[in-house]
């Protein structure tokens, strides 16, 4: 894998490409980074055409300063740049977290290049009250204060997740983020989880569509993410026992196995 900057604003990596190969394309959520893929780019580098990327305010991408900076759509216009200046035509989207707004919004208008769809740790809180009346106040405070704080414009840089302890109250692995990320783009980021009447036009989604979800989530619930699931006509989906809403860094094995096994399944469709 080899990293590269697009438009002097976000960094991405990529293997060597190869026209016989499905190109896989992978989102990070809040507070993390590309190098959230690394054990995952091992496994796929030489079965697929992989992309990742830092997303806007996160590890070496480019730090904005106002709350504006961090709407969806700002991280869907990103997403769309970087993809037009590769070329990339069609491919499979794997999102998570956060991410998966990020891939929702894409998909409202491009729909039609995206050969199959991944959800891990789908953000969902929509239909959940009782989260959003407590985390909603909670950030606008915090969001009201940070304003206020001095903004640092420099990129910062990886966490290296095989060295820490993941977990969704790990405080090594929250204080690690929130050094790499800072609380401008962390909580900036992290509100727009919470904005009312996100419309995602799910029920026509009509690609093969995975959706993997740790049963021990504390941050997404798993009945969250099965109200979401099933607005998604015919998708897949699995509860991985054991593993919260960090199972993406704790079950590499089950997940890389999962995806690869639902590729397979549906590449004739893909062509």
């Amino acid at each position: 894998m080899q990293e590269h900057y697009f438009d002097n604003r976000i960094c991405y990596r990529t293997n060597e490409w190869r026209p016989e190969r499905f190109t896989l394309v992978i989102i990070h959520g809040a507070s993390g980074s590309s190098s959230a893929w690394w054990p995952y780019e091992k496994i796929f580098e030489n079965k697929y055409n992989l992309l990742t990327y830092d997303i806007r305010g996160h590890g070496m991408s480019k730090k904005y300063p106002n709350y504006e900076d961090y709407e969806v759509k700002n991280f869907v216009n990103d997403f769309e740049e970087l993809l037009a200046y590769l070329k990339i035509p069609k491919f499979i989207l794997w999102s998570s977290s956060f991410g998966t707004l990020i891939a929702r919004g894409y998909l409202k208008s491009h729909r039609d290049r995206v050969l199959a769809l991944i959800f891990t740790s789908t953000e969902n809180y929509e239909e959940d009250e009782f989260m959003l009346k407590i985390i909603r106040p909670f950030l606008a405070v915090v969001t009201a204060i940070i304003k206020y704080l001095p903004f640092n414009p420099k990129p910062r840089g990886h966490v290296d997740y095989s060295k820490i302890h993941n977990s969704d109250r790990s405080i090594e692995r929250n204080i690690a983020d929130m050094r790499n990320t800072g609380f401008r783009a962390q909580f900036y980021t992290l509100k727009q989880s919470f904005r009312k009447r996100q419309e995602h036009d799910l029920d026509k989604i009509n690609v093969p569509t995975l959706i993997i979800h740790g049963e021990k989530d504390s941050l997404v619930p798993v009945k969250n993410v099965l109200a979401f699931s099933k607005k998604i006509k015919n998708s897949e989906f699995i509860s991985i026992p054991n593993f919260d809403h960090d199972v993406h860094h704790n079950a590499v094995k089950e997940m890389s196995e999962a995806i690869k096994s639902f590729i397979e399944k549906h590449k004739a469709s893909f062509s």
